[in-house]
């Protein structure tokens, strides 16, 4: 009995053996249920299951994030340790990263004031270089400190979003390659910003280009106004959306012309025919939740998919729970209400960039005051969709 068993289970292992060495179509199907990281190591064992894993790969467009808030018990600022773990278990390879920490914990000022000593700043280059290691080789990534963070929590698209202006907090949004979807990163600071610097960015004569994602930092220092200008006055010519803030420093990519201390801007350009963007501005008049929905709402009418998008927000650190009379999370709640399945991220600065901008169609619904993109006391929220 003991052998006849024993020959039943070897001809069930050996069929079993026979399909994932030989079937294309189960392997690929087992695939999809193993995350990225795992898949690029069964990508080695055979050509079978490598051209397989190609073939997954391709397919993962879906875009993901992790989200950290709280005080960590380490070194490490709270999202350098949950992405540790949770970047092991996404389903997508990573092409470009955007993360964003509240500034005064990743500069080390929390965590001196919790210690005695600290052993290191957050910000050091060993944080930085832990952080690239997570990535595979080849990803860019833009790291940008700011005194406050916009999240949505992991793990659900529908996860009411949460402000916070004090405490830990950040973000990593990891976005694939995509088809239809071109991604570039830009960085510029005094000594490199030029025409030509902006048309290789893919920022001005780029037919293609739907959405640019900026973040000047140091702006206040002398100078930093007429840098502003240089980047503001060809993009407000164009026909892209333009959005982002003043934020307080940015720690990736590293810097390479400029010194520590001197003024400079990141940001993503966001081409390609699947590209989709737009925005509405609160401004200084807005100041009950009701008026907040109501301007938010406007967003609606660019008719943008529910897939593939992620909501922006983009507020004056005089705004939030002060500004409405001691209402917290009174804007991300508006977006939640009227996008209730559209993740919100952004970032609590300095000053905002940004302005209404609402197309349909190819027709220009709403574009007021594109000559004037820099506000400040409102809030920029923003729509992107990507395929």
């Amino acid at each position: 009995m003991d052998e006849n068993e024993d020959f039943t289970f070897s001809i069930q292992d050996s069929k079993a053996a026979y399909v994932l060495s030989n079937v294309a179509e189960v392997v690929e199907r087992i695939l999809t249920f193993v995350p990225t990281k795992s898949l690029l190591r069964i990508a080695s064992v055979c050509r079978l299951w490598r051209n397989c894993a190609r073939r997954v790969l391709r397919t993962q467009q879906q875009l993901t994030w992790v989200s950290a808030c709280g005080s960590s018990n380490t070194e490490a600022h709270a999202l350098c340790n949950v992405l540790a773990e949770e970047v092991e278990k996404v389903f997508l390879l990573p092409k470009t990263v955007l993360a964003m920490v509240d500034c005064e914990a990743f500069t080390g000022q929390a965590y001196c004031y919790r210690q005695n000593k600290a052993k290191k700043s957050r910000h050091s280059p060993d944080t930085v270089e832990e952080l690239n290691l997570l990535f595979p080789k080849g990803c860019d990534i833009m790291g940008i400190a700011t005194p406050g963070i916009v999240l949505t929590p992991s793990g659900s698209c529908s996860s009411p979003p949460q402000e916070y202006q004090e405490g830990e907090a950040g973000f990593a949004i990891m976005f694939p390659s995509m088809e239809g979807v071109h991604i570039k990163p830009f960085h510029f600071c005094k000594r490199s910003i030029s025409p030509t610097a902006l048309k290789e960015a893919g920022l001005v004569e780029n037919p293609e280009l739907r959405v640019v994602l900026m973040f000047v930092y140091e702006a206040y220092k002398s100078g930093g106004t007429h840098f502003l200008d240089q980047l503001l006055k060809p993009l407000a010519k164009s026909r892209a959306l333009i959005a982002g803030g003043l934020v307080e420093s940015v720690f990736c990519p590293p810097r390479h012309c400029c010194s520590q201390g001197s003024y400079g801007v990141v940001g993503l350009a966001l081409s390609g025919p699947k590209v989709q963007g737009a925005s509405v501005l609160l401004d200084q008049d807005i100041s009950n939740p009701k008026a907040a929905e109501a301007t938010i709402r406007r967003l609606k009418a660019a008719k943008i998919p529910e897939r593939n998008t992620l909501g922006f927000m983009f507020a004056c650190v005089g705004r939030g729970q002060n500004y409405y009379s001691n209402q917290s999370n009174v804007e991300a709640d508006a977006f939640h209400k009227v996008f209730p399945n559209t993740p919100l991220f952004g970032l609590f600065g300095n000053g905002e960039i940004g302005c209404d901008r609402i197309i349909k169609d190819d027709y220009t619904l709403c574009d007021t005051d594109r000559d004037n993109l820099q506000h400040e006391y409102t809030t920029v929220m923003t729509l992107v969709h990507l395929g």
